[in-house]
Parts: C-alpha cells; sequence; structure tokens
C-alpha cells in the first residue's frame, strides 16, 4: 500500500468516523446538560423563538461600529479566511468530486484559478491572523496549545492543497497525500479544540437570541 492509498483509504474512513462520532458526542453531551427552567413571562410582541434566533445570528456576523482599525482588521481577516475556506472546500471541483462520493450530491465548480487565488488569500489571511496574535500581548496571554495547534491543523490543508495543485516541491503523488493526511488529522481534532466553534457559534448564538428575544430584548 502506498502513502496516497493510506491517505485516501484507512486514515480518511478512520478520520471521517472519528469525527462524525465527536461532534454527535458532543452535541447530545450539550443536549443533556442540566439546565434551569425558564419561568420568565413571554414579552408580548416578542418574535418567535426561530426568528429571534435566525436574527441573533445574523446580527452577530455584522462588523461592529466603534471598532479601531486594529480589531476591525481582525474581523476582516477572519471574513477573509473562513470565506476563502468555505470556497475551497464546496467549490473546488476535486473536492465537490469527494462530497459527490460521500453524500451522492455534485454542483458546479470554480475554476482552477479562482480556487487558487482563494487559497492563496486564505493562506495569507491565516499567517496575518497568527502574527498577530503572537504580536499582541494580551491575546499572547490568552492564547494556549488549542489555539495555535487548531490554527496549523487549518492552515497545513490549504498550503498542501495548494503546494500539490502547483506540482511543488515533491512528487504530486506525495503531496497530495500529505494533503490529505492533514485534512484527516483536523477532522480528528475538529470535534475535541476550539474548530468545533465551526459547529457550536450557530448553536450558542441562535439560543442567545431565543433567550433574549423571549424577554422582548432587541439582538
Amino acid at each position: 500500500m502506498t502513502l496516497l492509498d493510506f491517505a485516501r483509504g484507512p486514515a480518511m474512513n478512520v478520520a471521517i468516523a472519528i469525527c462524525v462520532a465527536g461532534i454527535v458526542w458532543r452535541l447530545v453531551a450539550l443536549l443533556f446538560l442540566p439546565r434551569a427552567r425558564d419561568r420568565s413571562t413571554r414579552r408580548p410582541g416578542a418574535p418567535w423563538r426561530v426568528t429571534a434566533a435566525a436574527t441573533s445570528i445574523l446580527s452577530h456576523m455584522k462588523v461592529a461600529k466603534g471598532l479601531g482599525p486594529v480589531p476591525r482588521f481582525a474581523v476582516w481577516n477572519a471574513y477573509a479566511y473562513h470565506i476563502g475556506l468555505f470556497v475551497i472546500v464546496f467549490f473546488f471541483t476535486q473536492h465537490i468530486l469527494v462530497w459527490e462520493g460521500l453524500v451522492g450530491l455534485s454542483w458546479p465548480g470554480l475554476p482552477t484559478g479562482v480556487i487558487t487565488v482563494a487559497s492563496v488569500i486564505t493562506l495569507a489571511a491565516l499567517v496575518a491572523a497568527l502574527v498577530r496574535r503572537v504580536s499582541s500581548p494580551i491575546l499572547r496571554l490568552l492564547s494556549g496549545f488549542d489555539d495555535y495547534f487548531s490554527w496549523l491543523l487549518t492552515t497545513l490543508p490549504v498550503l498542501t492543497g495548494l503546494l500539490a495543485q502547483s506540482h511543488l516541491f515533491l512528487r504530486y503523488d506525495t503531496m497530495l497525500a500529505l494533503h490529505i493526511l492533514s485534512v484527516a488529522a483536523m477532522l480528528i481534532w475538529f470535534p475535541f479544540g476550539k474548530l468545533f466553534h465551526g459547529v457550536l457559534v450557530w448553536v450558542t448564538r441562535g439560543r442567545t437570541g431565543a433567550f433574549y428575544g423571549r424577554r422582548g430584548v432587541a439582538i
């Protein structure tokens, strides 16, 4: 078995199984956490819980007014690599083929040139995020192993994918195997580290909106 065969087969299959099981375990654990019964009276005219939750999610996606240039850059930079990752994962033709094999669905992809530009921008934004973290005394104090390890496991798939697509440094099949293995490592870590905010952010923001919407608080 070659390294590429191992990456495409056992490594990715195990990673997907661990990722799915971990996500289910985390969500079930959250569902069964003890919580106090909400005894408040619903305010007259308060929005429906689903509406309040959706409003909260959308409102938190806006860039807050009054931010200084450095925090505003951090927000826009985060948008750059989050959107870039979304474009790469869901609109690169080879990735769409993977999704089709997993869920049986396919959709049109973007030109390779567009994906390459998105990958370069995403990689640059991730590097900028790391530089900001290590150069800020406050962020450096607040950062731990999870922050840096999660950054590494997010950056490696982008870097190795870009190198594989560009046929740089190593043979294509070797670099492709490293790319797939880096994705597998990220999937294994995803449910257990801070990368899980990709799932929790929708739950927590929606829950917050529903909680305050019932009380008539504008989000």
